[in-house]
């Protein structure tokens, strides 16, 4: 040990943000343990470092009582004042032991301790980094696929993308590079794990964020997402700012910003629409591509009766489902698609009691009571209330028809 050995501390310092103090306290701390296993010793012993010039040096360590009963640990006092007459009982002394040949110790416990506090010291800046970038899209590159799951480089840290979060579509090759989200990041005794995610619905939401200006400053806010990795995903967006269309912005100039999202996800097909706080709305916009005559809302059972047009019946299910099924998540609604003439059999409007109705465009939804059941009375004063003019002469039947031409 010598000056240089402190100049290459202090160079560790600056590079690697490692304390100068906190290196040397433990090499101190290991030199005690070397010294104690090479001289085979069970003396009370402290190792101390000139942090100038980086000398070693080896005290033994006395504890002054009355009664000696462990000669490595304790001396009397008499002892102790031959040393030094100033000693007084419950003092230590220290004697300097420091072997002739322990320097040679001392560099490779050196050695050891600093590398392997470089290492600690490192993976905890790892730790800290990723840990802080949860939720976060990073780029990186492939770097080995074993047993189907594909290791990540990402510069300072190695990501693990495991058989359930990869695209099902997508074949993934060394040097390839690929944008994921960090959803944990874990401690292990091989350093921090760092687990990433290509089907996540927040990939989807991150990616729009870099591509889309209006979301990172929070002129649109992406309300909900649900996604079938690989295949589709649906997006709801809205805007507090009436001179902003959430859905232009997001689609972008000649749908720039969304190809850009859809090139990243290998050709994922994205839907995006309008957010809407009337579930009718919502639901009816959450079915695009396909056109919605009715929606027909049971608030209590947080369910819906969407009724298309016939040609537009296997639309709006979707392939095997994969449609309603999206605009569900979409929305947290249960949804029933009904084909114009399924819901005539079933009844029509008199068959949904107590039901919300909502057109695609209407402003508002309107409550409709089962009209078989009510008298003609009942029908007079529930058009007046609602607007409707109604000729007491006209039979229920005809009542009804006008009523609901006029509210639906």
């Amino acid at each position: 040990m010598n000056k240089e050995f402190i100049e290459a501390i202090e160079e560790l310092e600056r590079e690697k943000a490692i304390s100068k103090e906190v290196l040397i306290d433990a090499i101190e701390s290991a030199l005690v343990s070397a010294y104690k296993k090479n001289y085979g010793t069970s003396q009370n012993v402290r190792v101390e470092i000139d942090r100038e010039n980086g000398d070693i040096n080896v005290y033994m360590r006395r504890d002054i009582v009355e009664e000696v009963e462990d000669e490595f640990s304790q001396c009397s006092l008499e002892e102790a004042q031959e040393v030094d007459p100033e000693y007084e009982l419950g003092d230590v002394i220290e004697y300097q032991v420091t072997p002739k040949d322990f320097g040679r110790i001392a560099a490779q416990t050196a050695k050891q301790v600093v590398v392997q506090r470089i290492r600690e010291t490192e993976r905890g800046m790892i730790y800290e980094d990723y840990i802080g970038r949860q939720t976060e899209v990073v780029t990186g590159i492939v770097q080995r696929v074993s047993n189907d799951v594909v290791y990540i480089n990402m510069g300072r840290a190695e990501g693990i993308l495991a058989v359930n979060e990869q695209i099902p579509t997508e074949h993934y090759r060394p040097q390839q590079r690929l944008k994921v989200y960090v959803m944990d990041v874990k401690k292990t005794s091989k350093g921090p794990q760092v687990f990433l995610s290509r089907t996540h619905p927040g990939l989807v939401k991150r990616l729009f964020e870099l591509e889309v200006p209006e979301i990172q400053d929070g002129t649109v806010e992406i309300k909900s997402i649900s996604r079938e990795p690989g295949s589709r995903t649906k997006i709801a967006v809205c805007t507090y700012d009436e001179n902003v269309d959430p859905v232009g912005a997001c689609v972008g100039p000649r749908g720039q910003r969304v190809q850009a999202v859809v090139d990243e996800l290998g050709g994922e097909k994205i839907d995006i629409i309008s957010w809407s706080e009337e579930p009718g709305k919502l639901i009816s916009s959450a079915l695009s591509p396909s056109k919605v005559e009715m929606v027909l809302i049971n608030e209590e059972e947080k369910s819906a009766t969407v009724v298309v047009p016939d040609y537009q019946l296997s639309l709006a299910i979707g392939k095997e489902g994969q449609n309603v099924r999206l605009a569900a998540r979409l929305c947290s609604w249960k949804i029933d698609i009904k084909s114009h003439t399924q819901f005539e059999e079933m009844g029509g409007l008199d068959s949904a009691e107590n039901s919300v109705v909502a057109e695609e465009n209407d402003e508002e939804s309107v409550k409709l009571p089962s009209f078989s059941k009510m008298k003609k009375a009942d029908l007079i004063e529930f058009a007046e209330s609602n607007g409707v003019e109604l000729d007491p002469k006209l039979k229920n039947a005809e009542m009804i028809e006008i009523i609901k031409a006029a509210l639906v």
